[in-house]
């Protein structure tokens, strides 16, 4: 059986000399002492999973932009669904249906997340696009309107992946929501990609012909 060797403190009480060597290595390496991380707990049981030395604050701006984003694409989404005509248009305006539902449960999703943190979803109509990271583009040719929902895309994947990077570990359930968002976003920009060269063959094929 390991022989554990003792040091008596100043007051007297007898402390186990590998206790005070994982003490000793703990603070070498930056980390807490277990009986902080403890008491920690204790006191901020009401915080749920958010600890200490997370920037609420900021993460429920982030957030909140990227409801206005999310809320900007489905009203987006939805004119060009309505606007969508031509013999090209069918297969098109059901990618912009399932899109803009889909964009909505992001949107659910983001909202729900910023009551949780202790924030309020920021829905003030008039602040939506100032607070969107992409822009409200009609577009007028399916063309155009699947340009402007890919540029869309391609903005909202760079400040996805950049919100992810900053969550990190802190927040492994916001992190996972972020993830979530990120990945049908990228998928939404290879669906969108995969539908413009055919129609802009057809465009140039009917201005030749005209």
């Amino acid at each position: 059986m390991k022989e554990v060797t003792t040091t008596t403190m100043q007051s007297g009480t007898t402390v186990p000399c590998t206790t005070l060597q994982e003490g000793i290595i703990e603070q070498a390496i930056g980390l807490t002492d277990v009986k902080v991380l403890r008491a920690r707990a204790r006191q901020e049981v009401e915080d749920g999973a958010i600890t200490a030395g997370y920037k609420t604050k900021t993460v429920i701006k982030l957030l909140n932009e990227a409801l206005a984003t999310e809320i900007v694409c489905v009203l987006r989404y939805k004119r060009h669904y309505s606007m969508a005509t031509g013999i090209s248009s069918f297969k098109v305006k059901g990618e912009f249906f399932q899109h803009a539902n889909e964009e909505q449960v992001h949107a659910d999703q983001l909202a729900e997340r910023i009551v949780q943190l202790g924030g309020e979803p920021n829905l003030f109509p008039e602040e939506l696009l100032s607070r969107s990271h992409s822009e409200y583009v009609e577009g007028e040719s399916l063309v155009e309107m699947i340009t402007e929902d890919l540029i869309a895309k391609r903005i909202a994947i760079d400040r996805y992946r950049e919100m992810v990077a900053y969550v990190g570990t802190d927040d492994p359930t916001t992190c996972k929501i972020l993830e979530g968002i990120l990945a049908q976003e990228e998928e939404h920009a290879e669906n969108l990609a995969s539908l413009l060269p055919a129609l802009v063959s057809e465009t140039k094929s009917h201005r030749a012909g005209s």
